[in-house]
């Protein structure tokens, strides 16, 4: 039994932020039902793994008798969640007002990209859209090259599905207070920005610039980048404190470092050691490199592929990922001592699970 064990959660089906903010909340525990069209899924059920841990029920939201049914459905839950541009959902007769009015202790999550008002509300967008009008897109990259694309990770997933969870969590937690349901406005424009926070306020103190690649944390400083191995691949090194300077140095054997301490403080230093940490790491193969910093404290991991990732020692002892229906999918996080939540399930076909919740609501379809 996960934390959100007992908490029913209405998902209208959808793409990319919205059903990961499900998946948090059912990997922990929640009831989530998704609500999808009829007929077959745009993907298989077992590559579809946003659903896992879903139940899924298929209704026509253009027919009246199918609203009437999510309705009914909606009076039993503790929350929604969709992602559709502002309007869509009034439109379809079931918006804000009349879900509230059915059930007045609604948390009424809206995930979009621009927001529920501005100038650009109505547009559409992506996630590459979203980073780049909050400067994040901007500042992802290497010094004299094109902002790098983190794939949607920053906007969809971070900034958008988990905010919304975050989002509907803490709506749900002053329903218990109040009594009373409320909309979230969550928006990966906002949740991004809130990514951003240090970085806004570095420029606005003289600590972070706008140019890419210069700075201590965009890969400006030669102490905290990626390096190229003999073999190819890659190493990641993050020595930013002088303790874990120092033993980065020790173990490569560098002899003319710049002393500790003054290569975070200036950075004129910064790149002083590049052309020395590239030479040196071109030198072994990133798995000598791991040998080399075993057990070492000097920030360092290799760069490895999302197919290597399963069976690393330390991901294996964990237990961090787990086979669910021949697909390896991460386990539920974050971790809980007491309330931990059980393994996810795989995702259910569209409309699997139809009949029975409905049938529970006390409808009927022909």
């Amino acid at each position: 039994m996960g934390p959100l064990d007992g908490i029913r959660i209405v998902e209208i089906d959808g793409i990319g932020p919205c059903p990961f903010g499900g998946m948090l909340l059912a990997d922990l525990g929640a009831e989530v039902i998704r609500v999808g069209r009829p007929g077959p899924s745009y993907m298989e059920a077992t590559f579809d793994v946003m659903g896992r841990g879903k139940k899924s029920i298929a209704l026509d939201l253009k027919k009246p008798e199918h609203i009437e049914a999510l309705l009914k459905l909606v009076a039993t839950a503790d929350a929604l969640i969709e992602g559709f541009r502002p309007g869509v959902m009034e439109r379809l007769g079931i918006g804000p007002d009349v879900c509230l009015e059915v059930n007045p202790r609604l948390v009424f999550g809206r995930m979009t990209g621009w927001g529920q008002e501005g100038p650009w509300a109505q547009r559409a967008g992506h996630d590459i859209n979203y980073i780049a009008l909050t400067g994040a897109l901007h500042g992802i990259g290497h010094k004299g090259e094109r902002p790098t694309i983190p794939m949607n990770l920053v906007g969809d997933f971070g900034g958008g599905g988990l905010l919304l969870a975050f989002g509907v969590l803490a709506a749900l937690l002053e329903t218990k207070k109040s009594g009373k349901g409320q909309v979230v406005d969550t928006a990966m424009v906002d949740g991004v920005a809130a990514l951003m926070t240090s970085v806004y306020a570095g420029m606005q103190h003289g600590f972070w610039s706008d140019k890419r690649g210069e700075n201590l944390l965009d890969s400006g400083a030669a102490f905290y980048d990626t390096y190229e191995t003999s073999d190819g691949k890659y190493v990641s090194i993050g020595s930013l404190e002088p303790q874990f300077y120092q033993e980065l140095i020790i173990r490569l054997g560098i002899q003319d470092a710049p002393p500790v301490g003054e290569h975070l403080m200036d950075p004129a230093k910064w790149g002083a050691l590049r052309p020395t940490l590239e030479e040196i790491f071109r030198q072994k193969t990133r798995d000598e490199w791991c040998e080399v910093f075993e057990g070492s404290d000097a920030c360092f991991a290799p760069v490895l592929a999302a197919t290597e990732v399963f069976e690393h020692e330390h991901h294996v002892a964990r237990g961090s990922f787990v086979d669910v229906d021949g697909t390896k999918q991460p386990v539920a996080a974050p971790r809980f001592s007491r309330t931990k939540p059980a393994s996810p399930a795989p995702s259910r076909e569209r409309g699997a699970d139809t009949e029975e919740i409905l049938r529970e609501c006390g409808v009927t379809l022909s």
